[in-house]
């Protein structure tokens, strides 16, 4: 079994279509999630939310969760 993982959906609106850089005020973050399932459900929810926004973005992020 692997490590236990906690997922995030980051992200927001775009200064440019390069997505390096957030427009501030327009950052998003959900989680921490407990299942890939769960993050990938949040990630389809808002971006079909914002899906005319061409510079909207957000992504599914994980990180091992700490011990103890």
């Amino acid at each position: 079994m692997g490590k236990p993982m906690l997922y995030f959906v980051w992200g927001g609106v775009f200064t440019d279509m390069k997505f390096r850089e957030l427009k501030p005020g327009a950052e998003e973050c959900y989680g921490p999630l407990h299942s890939d399932a769960e993050a990938n459900r949040i990630w389809s929810e808002k971006t079909r939310a914002n899906v005319d926004i061409a510079q909207h973005r957000l992504f599914v992020v994980t990180a091992a969760r700490p011990h103890g």
